[in-house]
């Protein structure tokens, strides 16, 4: 009988040194997995940094891209101002905000009036102007239209209230802009630790942002690009928290097994 009792209290030791052991390192792990993409950091000199952004303001068109173009003139669209010149434009969607369109793969895209021109390798401001000019030669005295580009986007991750996908529809959108439109942060986010990620997987740019430093929003480094990913950390609150959490995941199995000790060790002593 007293070599049973030894066992039984051996075992429940053993368990809960076990139960203690696993809960912390598979916490840490799990955190560390979740922060591996993070870690990496890069903090690129301002004068470098504005050399290699590509933000709305000086991203050049490509195959693909969508383009809304609007007569800011008058209240008449590219299709009614050339309607008198026959010629018939389907790849155009008319809507109030104007006309899109999805540059071919030759660089080009169809402008009722005009035919086909050439608007890959051109800024959104260049393609403007071009278009401008090329109105100007048929159809108005001073034209004047607006151009966006519709398909440019960044991805929102971590602790904001709305994660996802947000486009860059202005030149020189900042991070502030972006976090605004997911919803701000929420209670569990860190806000000195904001990253945003560009550049290739495997060898990725990556610029930590303080909040809570004033300077941060006349920061050029948080003008954002296309494609740019925007992580946003936990605090240290959140993460205990979530240690806690998988330790009480990792424990219950392992209570249990100890509460079956003691029933066993409980008949045993009958």
């Amino acid at each position: 009988m007293l070599k049973i009792k030894q066992d039984i209290l051996i075992l429940i030791r053993f368990s809960f040194l076990v139960c203690i052991a696993t809960g912390l390192l598979l916490s840490s792990c799990s955190y560390k997995q979740n922060q591996l993409l993070f870690e990496r950091k890069n903090i690129i000199a301002d004068s470098v940094y504005q050399k290699i952004r590509a933000n709305v303001s000086n991203y050049r068109l490509r195959p693909q891209d969508i383009l809304q173009i609007r007569n800011m003139q008058e209240s008449k669209s590219l299709v009614d101002l050339a309607a008198g010149s026959g010629v018939a434009n389907s790849q155009a969607t008319a809507t109030q905000q104007g006309e899109t369109y999805e540059v071919d793969e030759d660089g080009t895209i169809p402008l009722t009036g005009l035919g086909r021109i050439k608007v890959a390798g051109l800024t959104r401001i260049e393609a403007r102007k071009f278009i401008e000019d090329l109105y100007n030669k048929k159809y108005l005295k001073e034209a004047l239209f607006d151009v966006k580009l519709l398909n440019l986007k960044v991805t929102v991750l971590g602790e904001v209230r709305s994660p996802g996908n947000y486009a860059l529809t202005k030149d020189n959108t900042k991070l502030i802009d972006i976090l605004g439109e997911a919803g701000g942060l929420t209670e569990k986010a860190n806000e000195q630790n904001i990253q945003i990620i560009r550049g290739e997987e495997q060898t990725p740019d990556i610029t930590a942002v303080n909040l809570r430093e004033t300077t941060t929003l006349h920061d050029s480094r948080t003008i954002l690009a296309n494609n740019d990913v925007i992580y946003v950390a936990q605090n240290n609150s959140a993460i205990r928290a979530q240690k806690v959490q998988n330790f009480s995941v990792i424990a219950q199995p392992v209570l249990l097994m100890i509460n079956t000790a003691l029933i066993i060790f409980t008949l045993a002593r009958q």
